[in-house]
């Protein structure tokens, strides 16, 4: 069940806390500063040419509708991983004061929820299932989100197996990003062969970390 209370955060942008996990969707130091900061810049997906991003956790859409606005012009192919999504009536209310609200790919994706979207230079496609047991794609991505609940409440998707599995759906070259900076995410991203990096954070994380998979 969703908790459908809308929470302000720094920023303006609104998040929901998620009563499942105990914890906020986003971040209340900034959820629209840290999706566009840690997810849409900091994969590099804003200067790509033709991105295709692989989201685990796609919650409230803050990531995508940051992507949406970084990318406008170019095509962009989302892949997001959601195991229990939140009602379209949801997604609206939060996006209300989003001026990425407007733009026809995220009117497209309320009109279709949950599914599938093609809209110019759009292609949206949500699977409603638990991604640790998905089949994902091989050298596709050229950016991975991950953005799940924190390793303490949602460890499954912060295993060094997984990260394995998510190292590998990137293209050579590729970047994941994500705004935990854990020790023990950092090491299962090195054992999964991609070059990591700590980077500073947005407000609220001092340091996220950027992942690289190398091109041979």
């Amino acid at each position: 069940m969703h908790e459908s209370e809308l929470q302000p955060t720094a920023d303006g942008s609104l998040t929901v806390h998620s009563a499942r996990f105990g914890q906020s969707y986003g971040s209340r130091f900034g959820a629209a500063t840290q999706a566009r900061q840690v997810f849409a810049e900091g994969s590099g997906t804003h200067r790509h040419p033709a991105p295709r991003v692989l989201e685990v956790g796609f919650g409230l859409g803050q990531n995508f509708r940051a992507t949406l606005a970084a990318t406008a012009g170019r095509p962009l192919h989302y892949l997001a991983y959601e195991f229990d999504p939140v009602p379209a009536e949801t997604l609206f209310r939060v996006a209300s004061s989003d001026p990425v609200a407007a733009h026809p790919g995220w009117r497209a994706l309320l009109a279709g929820w949950p599914g599938s979207v093609t809209a110019p230079e759009l292609k949206f496609d949500l699977r409603p299932e638990d991604v640790t047991l998905a089949t994902l794609p091989h050298d596709w991505a050229s950016a991975v989100y991950l953005d799940g609940f924190s390793p303490e409440v949602n460890p499954e998707v912060w295993t060094p197996a997984f990260l394995g599995r998510l190292a590998d759906a990137l293209q050579p070259g590729g970047v994941l990003v994500t705004y935990s900076a854990a020790g023990h995410v950092r090491r299962g991203l090195q054992a999964a062969g991609l070059e990591v990096e700590r980077r500073p954070g947005p407000a609220g994380k001092r340091e996220v970390l950027r992942a690289v998979r190398p091109v041979v």
